[in-house]
């Protein structure tokens, strides 16, 4: 099995691993930040507090972090596809069944189920395709499945606010219950089995071993936590925003509140353009350049100009994804085995960074609302970049 020969671009099974992996990646992504938009639209339906109603999407985060802990390692000893199609039909289900809930605590239990179901395209895709694709051809099929990514969950939050906004929020969860059925269709259809992959003997406390060793490496755990600060700052912006821009002085509808996503979509320019950047001018400066200019476009929203807020997000995005993408860098760099592991370990780390952004952040938005979230977002990754520095430099000399 480990023999068959590898798919090139020129394979139409390459096509095929492509763009069903593009599109899996896109609803899976589409589903996890479908409901941030939402989350004013709760709050009135359901006679909730605003902390409460970010749990649809922080739980659904947590559900995803159990998952890509449980199902990677299942995925390496059961096999790819499976994790990639069980993924989508457990993302896919819950959009039938929420709008006919009438507990949003039942609305929540479905969101950590469909968090769980999510992460097993993450957890088995990337494996699935250095398996099964050459190394001259898998750089542009990753790169389609991580541009995938950000589409989907910028589609995910423009599509549902949009919806929301002329129809209603149960409409919404349809359409994408249809859209995912029609992916999950195409997708069974049309991806390969795997022909390279070999199950993994060791036992799972090799797995762990693996995991253990970089959580005692200093230097993985302070790059690892500035995917944490860096993904909360981030997460916090866009969780409060239509709360923010929903009220006076704007008073924006929630289709106009669902555009100021779009400028999500600059983390498909962030990413490669970081890694040209880097390659230039060296991995760690432009990755502090990265938390710099993503500071500075959180600072612009504070302003009471419209404008100015969607350029601040814009480059708030921009400097978010440049630097996301060269910190999963640093990660695997710094990391001399069990890469696997390393990676795995960063993944839930940015995930973590998500529910704190998302759920933890309601007290300081209801003592200080969005000034104080602002505040806090602009200078924690600024605040823990300039700690990381000296404590870089400390570990260095103890080196010598």
């Amino acid at each position: 099995m480990g023999q068959h020969k590898k798919y090139g671009m020129k394979d139409l099974a390459f096509w095929k691993i492509t763009l069903s992996l593009a599109f899996a990646s896109f609803f899976v992504f589409a589903s996890m930040y479908v409901v941030q938009p939402l989350l004013p639209v709760f709050v009135n339906e359901f006679d909730i507090t605003v902390s409460e109603s970010t749990l649809t999407l922080s739980v659904t985060i947590i559900g995803l972090i159990v998952g890509l802990i449980t199902l990677g390692f299942l995925s390496d000893r059961i096999g790819r596809t499976f994790f990639i199609k069980f993924s989508l039909i457990g993302s896919v289900i819950p959009f039938f069944v929420i709008p006919i809930s009438d507990s949003f605590y039942l609305i929540v239990l479905l969101r950590f189920i469909q968090g769980f179901a999510l992460a097993g395209l993450p957890a088995a895709s990337l494996a699935y395709l250095n398996e099964e694709i050459d190394h001259r051809s898998v750089g542009v099929a990753t790169a389609l499945y991580i541009s995938s990514n950000a589409l989907g969950g910028m589609a995910g939050r423009v599509i549902t606010g949009y919806l929301a906004d002329h129809f209603s929020w149960e409409t919404a969860f349809y359409v994408f219950a249809a859209i995912g059925l029609g992916i999950l269709i195409v997708v069974y259809l049309s991806l390969p089995k795997s022909s390279c992959f070999e199950a993994s003997r060791q036992p799972f406390k090799k797995d762990m071993e693996g995991m253990l060793f970089h959580i005692k490496d200093p230097i993985i755990l302070i790059i690892i936590g500035i995917g944490v600060v860096l993904q909360y700052s981030f997460t916090s912006i866009w969780t409060y925003l239509p709360f923010h821009l929903e009220a006076e002085p704007f008073s924006m509808s929630l289709e106009a509140v669902s555009y100021t996503f779009l400028a999500y979509g600059l983390g498909v320019v962030g990413a490669p353009f970081a890694g040209w950047l880097a390659g230039n001018l060296g991995l760690k400066q432009v990755r502090m350049a990265g938390i710099v200019v993503m500071s500075l476009g959180i600072l612009l929203t504070f302003s009471q100009s419209i404008e100015v807020i969607i350029t601040g997000l814009c480059i708030m995005c921009l400097g978010f994804f440049t630097t996301h993408s060269l910190t999963a860098t640093s990660v695997t760099e710094q990391a001399t085995h069990h890469k696997g592991s390393a990676s795995s370990l960063y993944l839930v780390a940015y995930y973590v960074g998500v529910t704190l952004g998302s759920s933890a952040a309601g007290p300081l938005w209801n003592k200080t609302g969005w000034n104080g979230v602002v505040l806090l977002a602009t200078i924690l990754p600024v605040i823990y970049v300039s700690i990381v520095v000296v404590i870089q430099k400390r570990l260095r000399r103890k080196s010598m």
